[in-house]
């Protein structure tokens, strides 16, 4: 593994860079699991893609609704704070997000998940058949 000197920059470059990389890494992962989605994607596989789908979806939104309340914000804050802030919100807004989906769903994931089935002929995972249908989880 190659070694950086990062002996020139500052707290708060080395923060932006952390902050920008955790957004950019929750929607890498997602879109390698619905790159990933074939015809020999299992059922459960395809009901969890869809449901990080949704999470993101949401979280999205929230960011976006975000953006208009920081309008109203003054300029006059410590720029490194900030931006260890702004990475605390958007880690536990991906949580609330993600816990939102599994216990209380918009639909969202249940759409794209019977379309995404349904276009792809995906199998149904045979554990699933025995326990719960995605209907259920």
């Amino acid at each position: 593994m190659a070694s950086y000197n990062v002996s020139g920059l500052s707290a708060s470059a080395i923060s932006e860079y952390a902050m920008q990389e955790s957004k950019n890494a929750s929607s890498i992962a997602l879109q390698k699991k619905l790159e990933n989605t074939t015809s020999k994607t299992s059922d459960d596989e395809l009901w969890q893609a869809c449901k990080g789908f949704e999470a993101y979806f949401m979280e999205q939104i929230y960011k976006e609704m975000q953006k208009s309340v920081d309008a109203l914000k003054s300029e006059d804050q410590d720029k490194s704070t900030s931006t260890l802030v702004d990475y605390f919100k958007n880690q536990t807004l991906q949580d609330i997000c993600a816990d939102s989906v599994d216990t209380q769903s918009n639909g969202f994931a249940q759409m794209l998940y019977e379309n995404l089935k349904r276009n792809y002929d995906i199998p149904t995972a045979p554990e699933a058949e025995k326990t719960q249908g995605p209907e259920q989880i």
